[in-house]
Parts: structure tokens; sequence; C-alpha cells
């Protein structure tokens, strides 16, 4: 599944992958992957990108509106 919201939320934030990677502590790869929907999200970074984005995790899975 792409998650075109991840992608979104990123660019209205002024972020690159590597800015969010870093806030994630993760590799940039692995957040480009998140993103394109090659490698699924863990609960736990989920959490941290909606606490980033100050949105709810169902609007990053694309549940809410």
């Amino acid at each position: 599944m792409f998650f075109k919201r991840l992608y979104d939320l990123r660019v209205d934030n002024d972020m690159t992958q590597q800015d969010v990677a870093d806030y994630l502590t993760c590799n940039r790869q692995v957040y480009a992957r998140y993103e394109r929907g090659i490698r699924e999200i863990p609960v736990s970074m989920l959490i941290k990108l909606a606490k980033l984005y100050n949105v709810s995790t169902d609007y990053i899975l694309g549940l809410d509106e």
C-alpha cells in the first residue's frame, strides 16, 4: 500500500525523507520504503509519525479524513 498521505504530510511540512528518518531514528532508505508502501510501518513508527505531524494514525492509514 502506497502511503500518499505520508508523502503529502512530509512535503506540506517542508521536510525531507532524511529529516523524517532522523526523527524516527532510522535509515532514510527504510523510511522511503515505508512511504512507498514497500515495507510495513511498525506501530511504534506510525505513532511517532502521527505525533510529528499532529494527525491521527487513522488519518495516515487512510481510514479517516
